[in-house]
């Protein structure tokens, strides 16, 4: 059964086009059939697909009022995964997006404006019932107490922490300029070893997901 993934922010320039990219491609990657869908009116994750010649994952545009016949499209054509790319302070195409979504995750600098800005997101999370994560990006990688205190921010806001974060490295700007990934231009980089992590952290969380609906349907 197709998987869904939303990623959230209500700020602008949090990084979700590149996590985005970054997460279907490691999916890619990995022998799935991939597709992101781009709910955002810049399409930016449609131009980086235009940028790769059409190898995949493939990008498909959407408008918040066909994505659910879009997914099911999407889903009978055989896809594995589906990844939405939601624009920043739309709060109607994330709503919509959590809604359809088996897990949501939350790309977030650790800074005070993006800090705040999850609360917004949390409370989507809340009113959808469904797994949501914040993943903290563009780290320094020495700042051990930085990510403690984004950290406890993140739960004072009722939401869990991904253990898996992403430090600011030029090689993700350098990559999706390319219409690629790290994992693709840089494969034995520390940026390609976080996404790899990411999305085997990813990856068991769907496994959760499928198993806990795999048991309701049995009971």
């Amino acid at each position: 059964m197709i998987k869904t993934i939303a990623i959230l922010s209500q700020k602008g320039g949090a990084g979700k086009t590149t996590f985005a990219v970054h997460l279907a491609t490691a999916a890619t990657l990995a022998g799935l059939e991939t597709a992101i869908v781009d709910l955002d009116q810049q399409a930016t994750a449609e131009a980086w697909g235009e940028w790769r010649d059409d190898a995949p994952p493939q990008v498909l545009p959407a408008k918040p009022a066909t994505l659910t016949r879009e997914l099911e499209r999407i889903g009978k054509a055989g896809f594995d995964i589906v990844i939405i790319d939601t624009p920043g302070a739309a709060d109607s195409a994330a709503r919509m997006a959590a809604e359809v979504a088996d897990l949501i995750l939350i790309p977030c600098r650790p800074v005070g404006f993006d800090l705040h800005a999850i609360a917004q997101s949390a409370g989507i999370v809340k009113s959808t019932g469904k797994p949501g994560y914040v993943v903290f990006n563009a780290m320094s990688p020495s700042a051990r107490a930085l990510r403690e205190d984004a950290k406890d921010v993140a739960e004072r806001y009722g939401l869990s922490v991904a253990p898996i974060w992403l430090a600011e490295r030029a090689a993700y700007r350098r990559s999706v300029e390319q219409g690629k990934t790290v994992q693709e231009t840089e494969p034995q980089s520390k940026a390609a070893e976080e996404i790899a992590a990411l999305w085997d952290w990813t990856r068991s969380q769907l496994t959760v997901v499928t198993r806990t609906h795999s048991n309701k349907e049995h009971t």
